[in-house]
C-alpha cells in the first residue's frame, strides 16, 4: 500500500517550516541510523533538542496527525517524533528496510512509514524516493505540503540528490491495524464512505458501507 495525500499542509505553512528550517542547527544523519543505515545514510537532520524542532512540530507535525485522509491511511496508534531531514548536492539514502522497533522501552512498531515533502520538485534534481512494492519500484517525488504513506517493511532508498536541496519530514506509526492489505482495504472503503456522506448522507448505501466499515475496523483493530 502505498499512498499519497496532496496539501496536508498550505503554502503558508510550508514556508513558514522552511523559514524555521533556515534556522535550524542540522546534524550528521548517521547519529541516528541503525547498523545497516549507516553504511548507506548520507544527510543531515534537524537536532530533536531545539527550540526551532519544537516550534516545527507545532506548524508541520501537528497538521500532519490532524488530517483526515493521513488518519484514515495510517489509523494511528502510536506515533514516534518526526525527523526534519535536508539533502543536498551528493547525498542520499541507500537500499533500507526501516528499524522495526524504535525507542527505549515502551518500544514503537513501525507498521507504517511518511514523508511529507517541503520542497517542490523543480527546487531539486534527483532525490526521489523509491519503494519497492509488489508492483516494482514506485518512485515518489510530490509537491510541498503533499505526503506519502507506506508500509515500513518496504525496501526503499532515496536517490541522490544532484542539485538545489530536498528538505522534508519522516515519521513513523504504529498502526492500529497491523496488516498493510487490511489498511489499503480500510482506507478504500473510507473513501467511498466519505463520498457518500457527503452525497446522501442518509441514504441506505451510506449506512451499509458505514456499518460494514465500522465492524471491519473493530475486527482487525489491535490496541
Amino acid at each position: 500500500m502505498l499512498i499519497t495525500i496532496d496539501g496536508v499542509i498550505s503554502p503558508e505553512e510550508v514556508a513558514a517550516a522552511r523559514a524555521f528550517m533556515a534556522q535550524g542547527e542540522f546534524l550528521d544523519g548517521t547519529l541516528t541510523a541503525g547498523k545497516m543505515a549507516k553504511g548507506v545514510k548520507r544527510n543531515l537532520e534537524l537536532d530533536q533538542g531545539s527550540d526551532i524542532f519544537k516550534r516545527l512540530n507545532a506548524v508541520v507535525f501537528e497538521k500532519l496527525l490532524r488530517h483526515p485522509d493521513f488518519q484514515a491511511a495510517a489509523l494511528p496508534n502510536k506515533t514516534a517524533a518526526p525527523f526534519y531531514s535536508r539533502y543536498t548536492e551528493g547525498m542520499r539514502y541507500g537500499a533500507h528496510v526501516d528499524n522495526p522497533l524504535m525507542g527505549g522501552g515502551p518500544y514503537l512498531r513501525t507498521d507504517v512509514s511518511a514523508t511529507l515533502f517541503l520542497s517542490d520538485p523543480d527546487e531539486y534534481e534527483g532525490g526521489e524516493l523509491c519503494v519497492m512494492t509488489d508492483f516494482g519500484e514506485q518512485r515518489v517525488k510530490l509537491a510541498a505540503g503533499s505526503v506519502v504513506v507506506y508500509p515500513s517493511s518496504s525496501l526503499h532508498h532515496v536517490a541522490e540528490v544532484k542539485s538545489g536541496e530536498r528538505l522534508g519530514l519522516i515519521v513513523w506509526i504504529q498502526s492500529c491495524v497491523r496488516d498493510p492489505a487490511k489498511r489499503e482495504i480500510l482506507y478504500r472503503i473510507w473513501q467511498s464512505r466519505e463520498s457518500l456522506l457527503a452525497n446522501d448522507p442518509q441514504g441506505v448505501d451510506t449506512t451499509r458501507i458505514d456499518h460494514v466499515y465500522a465492524n471491519l475496523v473493530r475486527m482487525w483493530a489491535e490496541v
